[in-house]
């Protein structure tokens, strides 16, 4: 998986691309800590249109980076999901957990 971060007035943006799974692990972890600690970022949007294919790991990773940006007084948003990548979201009931675009 590849990872670009953008960063913009209020908001930090993660666009993930290829295979989002537990090899993706250390990347997503990185990335999302580097918008977590950045104080003047009040909103993460994850970008998952470019994203192949989402495990369970890669869930769980979702649901910690929540965790982190809440307690960070952050909003998570996940946008440009299709296909399949929004099957699994949707069936593990992500779209009640995120702001979702």
């Amino acid at each position: 998986m590849d990872t670009t971060v953008n960063f913009e007035p209020g908001r930090a943006t993660l666009a993930l691309s290829g295979r989002f799974d537990f090899n993706a692990h250390r990347m997503f972890r990185e990335a999302s800590e580097s918008a977590v600690n950045q104080p003047e970022v009040r909103e993460i949007h994850l970008d998952l249109g470019r994203v192949s294919y989402i495990d369970s790991s890669a869930l769980g990773m979702l649901l910690m980076l929540r965790d982190k940006a809440r307690t960070a007084h952050k909003g998570v948003r996940i946008a440009n999901c299709a296909g399949s990548v929004r099957e699994v979201l949707e069936i593990a009931n992500f779209n009640k957990l995120f702001s979702m675009a």
